[in-house]
This record gives C-alpha cells, sequence and structure tokens, in this order.
C-alpha cells in the first residue's frame, strides 16, 4: 500500500526524529524541504544557484523555487510508492501548488499528520538543546515568537487539511518510541477506515 503523507508540526516537537522512524517503518523517503535545498544546492543545479542567492542574503527561498524543488524531488522514482514531506507545504498557496504536482500524475495525498505539543513542553525542549549545542540565539523570547509564527502559518493549512478529512492529530509530548507509535496507530485506523 502506498502512503503520500505531510507532517506537520511546530519547531521541537519533534518532526525530524519521527519523519525518519516513520520513513523507516513505512518503507518511503522521508523528504524535507531543508535537505531538498542543500541537494540543490550541492549539486550545482539551476534551482540551486538560485536558491543559494537568497539563502546567502538571509532571505526566504521564493515559493517558485521551492515549489520546482520539490515537484523535481517527488518525480524521482523512490517516491512511486508514496513518501513524508516535512517542512513542505508551508503556506496556503503551497498546499494548491502541491494538488496540483500530485493531480498532475494521477495522485493525491492519503494522510496529514500534525504532531501536537503544549507550548511550555516545546519551549524547554528547545531550550535544552540550544543549551546542549551552544545555540545562544535560541533565547525564549526567540523561541516563543517562532511557534508563534508557525501557528500563523501553520492553523490555516491544518484547517484545510481537516476539512478535506485528511488531517490526524498526535500528542507529540513523551518518548520518542512512545509517539512514534502514538503515530503509527493512528496511521493504521486510517487505513483501516479508508
Amino acid at each position: 500500500m502506498s502512503t503520500r503523507m505531510v507532517l506537520l508540526g511546530p519547531p521541537g516537537a519533534g518532526k525530524g526524529t519521527q519523519a525518519a522512524r516513520i520513513s523507516e517503518r513505512l518503507s518511503i523517503p522521508a523528504i524535507s524541504t531543508g535537505d531538498i535545498f542543500r541537494s540543490n544546492v550541492a549539486g550545482g543545479t539551476p534551482l540551486g544557484a538560485q536558491a543559494k542567492a537568497y539563502m546567502d542574503k538571509g532571505e526566504y527561498v521564493p515559493d517558485s523555487i521551492t515549489n520546482a524543488m520539490v515537484a523535481g524531488r517527488l518525480a524521482q522514482e523512490d517516491c512511486a510508492t508514496g513518501f513524508l514531506l516535512d517542512g513542505y507545504p508551508r503556506t496556503e498557496a503551497q498546499v494548491g501548488e502541491l494538488d496540483t504536482m500530485l493531480a498532475q500524475s494521477g495522485k493525491a495525498l492519503d494522510v496529514v499528520v500534525e504532531i501536537t505539543a503544549d507550548v511550555d513542553a516545546v519551549v524547554a525542549r528547545l531550550l535544552k538543546r540550544a543549551d546542549e549545542q551552544g545555540r545562544t540565539d535560541d533565547t525564549e523570547p526567540v523561541i516563543r515568537r517562532r511557534l508563534e509564527v508557525y501557528t500563523e502559518q501553520t492553523e490555516p493549512l491544518a484547517a484545510i487539511y481537516e476539512a478535506r478529512g485528511l488531517l490526524v492529530r498526535v500528542d507529540g509530548v513523551g518518548g520518542v518510541e512512545e509517539v512514534t507509535e502514538r503515530i503509527m496507530t493512528a496511521l493504521a485506523s486510517r487505513s483501516a477506515n479508508a
């Protein structure tokens, strides 16, 4: 069975960790926009050169470049049986673009998993990580602002996918294995109900 999914969740909710674990369990590639950017820049692709020009100035890479990179990645052979997108879509416009990309190949998303977490628990987790990794710019006010921005940008996406009947929310607070099991149980119940 193929699984085409999007993983949503605030910074510090454990998306990267869970993406890798879900990818392994379902034998589908976990695709993060950060990895796509780095791959294109390192490979010297035309899109990579365009993205690098923005990244070097500390600016956001425009949707047109991001969308083209994601479309290129989803067209690769390892995505034929499914994929997990982490970090895309981030905006309502990107939701529409992803719909178009998939529709062109006669496909659609199967599920959107939103990892939820208590704000204070996430702040504590990110402050601990910042301390361990020596990230002096990750202060509590900065982290809380990043969480606010995430909420502003992502709540509309979650609402879109919820209206389509694709959204599954999973509590992201707890041990790594515990959260993975919650996600796998939610995915299993979705496919049983599909």
